[in-house]
């Protein structure tokens, strides 16, 4: 049996690229599709505009919770179990969604929906790391968001058109099929892979003790705090762009899809730019150089929108600017933490994404909390948060002059 840490070589391996691909794909499907109906079920629910929003962060809260569950289960019990076991929780609350009666009751089950559709993405990234090293890993994931970044551009337009079409309750009865599809597909073809070692290292603890002990290290703390901050960004924007775009800015509930889905190709150019540095650079140059241009960035765009300065023609253009940095910087962040403790790499890859996830919920809350009608508090909670991911990557995780890549 080959390595399953091996440094991949040769031609690319589409055909698990795509499937991991579209298991990291529920979140911001499941998300993006149903933006530009929130109005319409706020309508059909009776539900007030807090309730609505409520939606949103219910699935965020889902996708928290729901990780550090799922990493722990997968060293343990094996990568395969969790999956199939994630997507049909998903497959089941999706439906209730579609049946909601009331805003509590869409709130609770995307809830569950988040719980369930989360396993695919925290176990596909600790899949990635059993089988590749360090850069490898960085490039698989950038490989990854190829697939996965295609939600948020065609997610809003499907999701809009089946509005059009015949209701919001379509969305859901859309994101249904899509689980249906996604688990047959992954019954079928993800193999365990999972090492001997992990599993030892799973029965020698409880799932605390894992987190615990991963806590103690500080590289991963670096890693796991700057990919929090740095995801904050991209909630806070998912939350705040119906209210910026459809209210602030007055484009139309047409038009919203085109240029949400702008700023999702901007992810994807970066992060597909990203596989080409890494031949030059290691993942932590890149991320060292990315998450300083980030910071450049979001403090261009909030003088724009404290000084008001040109409008929406200066502010969505220096926020795309913002948003393709985070496709430098998510990815190279997760391999970091990844390689930081390999015999935990479902723990380490959930704890990555629940803190991202914990931290987007509460960045994007206070967003909402804060929101006045201008770009203002959206820009300034993300120029807030990636200083502070800067910092934690320079002080924690980084590794200085001389040490170990």
């Amino acid at each position: 049996m080959t390595d399953p840490r091996r440094q991949a070589e040769g031609k690319t391996p589409w055909g698990m690229v795509i499937l991991l691909g579209a298991l990291t794909a529920f979140a911001p499907m499941s998300t993006d599709m149903y933006l530009s109906s929130l109005p319409a079920i706020g309508l059909d629910l009776h539900a007030t505009p807090a309730q609505t929003q409520g939606t949103l962060a219910a699935f965020f809260a889902g996708m928290a919770v729901g990780q550090f569950v799922y990493g722990p289960a997968s060293d343990r019990y094996g990568r395969r179990p969790p999956i199939l076991a994630g997507v049909s929780i998903y497959i089941l609350a999706s439906i209730v969604c579609a049946l909601a009666s009331s805003p509590e009751m869409l709130i609770g089950a995307r809830f569950v929906q988040a719980f369930g559709g989360c396993a695919g993405g925290v176990v596909a990234r600790a899949m990635v790391r059993d089988r590749f090293d360090h850069t490898e890993t960085a490039r698989m994931l950038s490989l990854m968001t190829l697939i996965m970044g295609l939600a948020p551009i065609l997610a809003p337009m499907l999701g809009a058109a089946l509005l059009v079409a015949g209701g919001w309750r379509l969305n859901f009865w859309f994101m249904t099929a899509f689980g249906l599809v996604v688990g047959a597909a992954a019954l079928w073809r993800v193999r365990e892979s999972r090492s001997a070692e992990t599993l030892a290292q799973a029965q020698s603890e409880s799932p605390f003790g894992a987190y615990l002990a991963l806590i103690r290290q500080p590289r991963l703390v670096g890693y796991a705090v700057a990919g929090a901050l740095n995801g904050a960004t991209l909630f806070t924007y998912i939350s705040s762009a119906p209210g910026l775009l459809m209210g602030t800015y007055g484009v139309s509930v047409a038009q919203f899809p085109f240029i949400f889905g702008l700023n999702a190709v901007g992810i994807i150019a970066s992060s597909q730019i990203n596989r080409y540095l890494l031949r030059r650079w290691t993942p932590d140059e890149v991320l060292g150089r990315a998450s300083l241009a980030s910071v450049a960035a979001a403090a261009l765009l909030a003088v724009a929108a404290v000084s008001g300065f040109g409008g929406p023609w200066t502010v969505l253009p220096l926020l795309f600017v913002l948003l393709s940095v985070y496709g430098f910087m998510q990815g190279n962040a997760m391999a970091g933490a990844l390689s930081v403790d390999i015999r935990r790499a479902g723990s380490v890859s959930a704890l990555m994404g629940g803190a991202s996830f914990g931290v987007g919920a509460l960045a994007s809350g206070l967003t909402g909390v804060l929101h006045d009608g201008t770009p203002r508090p959206m820009v300034l909670t993300m120029l807030v948060a990636l200083t502070g991911s800067a910092l934690a990557l320079r002080l924690l995780a980084l590794p200085k002059r001389g040490d170990e890549a």
